[in-house]
């Protein structure tokens, strides 16, 4: 429950409203699209400095990926503030685990939400492309199998336009939900390489990866339990922003890939053993390589418990990290104990 504090000056401080709230990220001093003129300027340079094409030879994937960045640049500045915000004002924050998002194409949202979509296709259409037709171009993140899945995006969309500190943990799958093809009169199910393109919305924080054991037996040292002969799975994260509707407000959506710690063998490799050189790195990122695989065996029963743990493992010791290295107030300092981690 929150209550109202009282100055030195004895004015008291009127608590926020909800609409407030979720307005009180501030955008002084970011660049804004003024107009359609510099929608398509920041589009041709990406085109031509990121994506690194030019009109004679880009094809329309080219141009979603130069009009993703084009929204992503007018996206950062709030994500970086709200962070911010977030990090000077100490909330209590909100954490969602699922095993499943279903997020499905981003640019749409993303354009409706920070208020910018008629500049955006207005400025494409100047240049002779269709805003609908380069939709068309952006894999389906299907990170989830229905509407489990689908509700969990919901919730970080709606947190955000709340104005909510809300997190999103979840696995970064190599492949999301099955393709569906026809061959002979039969379905067959194909893996879905949503990621063979890139993902224009995901930034890598190999700085935060942390390390998971597995595996491994407890022994008593010193009169404590010790676990020792562990494996260790590098957990790397990917943010994705979440932008809320209308109120500058950007969360973050944090997916896990499973990474080896140890990703080559040059002994192996040098006595001719190639396949052993790389197979703690097959065996790590079999963790996040596919949504829901296959129980029926005991490989596959596994496998499903790694990806709970791993998940669990990897969110718990990143959250514990973001408390205790918050903020109190105006005053830095780091928290030495946990009697108030049930509050943030």
């Amino acid at each position: 429950m929150s209550k109202s504090t009282t100055k030195s000056s004895s004015t008291t401080k009127v608590p926020l409203t909800d609409k407030d709230r979720r307005k009180q990220i501030s955008i002084r001093g970011l660049p804004l699209l003024e107009n359609v003129a510099s929608v398509k300027k920041t589009f041709n340079r990406h085109l031509h400095f990121t994506v690194v094409k030019d009109r004679n030879v880009a094809t329309n994937r080219d141009y979603f990926l130069s009009a993703a960045y084009t929204v992503r640049d007018h996206l950062v500045g709030r994500w970086i503030r709200t962070q911010q915000h977030y990090y000077d004002n100490d909330p209590k924050r909100v954490y969602y685990l699922s095993l499943e998002y279903y997020m499905g194409r981003s640019l749409s949202n993303m354009m409706i939400n920070l208020g910018i979509e008629s500049e955006l296709d207005e400025a494409l259409y100047e240049l002779g492309l269709s805003i609908e037709e380069l939709e068309e171009f952006e894999e389906d993140a299907g990170l989830g199998n229905g509407g489990l899945g689908r509700l969990a995006a919901c919730f970080l969309d709606s947190m955000a336009t709340l104005g909510i500190a809300g997190y999103g943990y979840g696995l970064r799958y190599e492949f999301g939900i099955f393709q569906q093809t026809i061959k002979d009169g039969f379905q067959c199910e194909e893996p879905d390489d949503w990621l063979r393109y890139g993902n224009p919305w995901e930034i890598p924080r190999p700085e935060y990866q942390i390390p998971v054991n597995l595996y491994g037996r407890v022994i008593e040292q010193d009169g404590k339990p010790k676990w020792v002969d562990t494996k260790v799975i590098m957990a790397m994260p990917y943010d994705t922003p979440v932008p809320g509707f209308n109120n500058n407000v950007v969360n973050t959506l944090r997916l896990w890939s499973a990474k080896a710690a140890q990703k080559f063998n040059f002994q192996f490799f040098n006595d001719g053993d190639y396949l052993n050189a790389v197979s703690e790195q097959s065996l790590a990122e079999n963790v996040t390589r596919v949504l829901y695989p296959n129980d029926n065996y005991q490989q596959g029963k596994e496998l499903r418990l790694k990806q709970e743990y791993f998940l669990v493992a990897a969110t718990l010791s990143d959250i514990i990290r973001r408390y205790k290295h918050s903020k109190f107030g105006v005053s830095s300092t780091t928290r030495d104990d946990f009697s108030t981690f049930s509050d943030k």
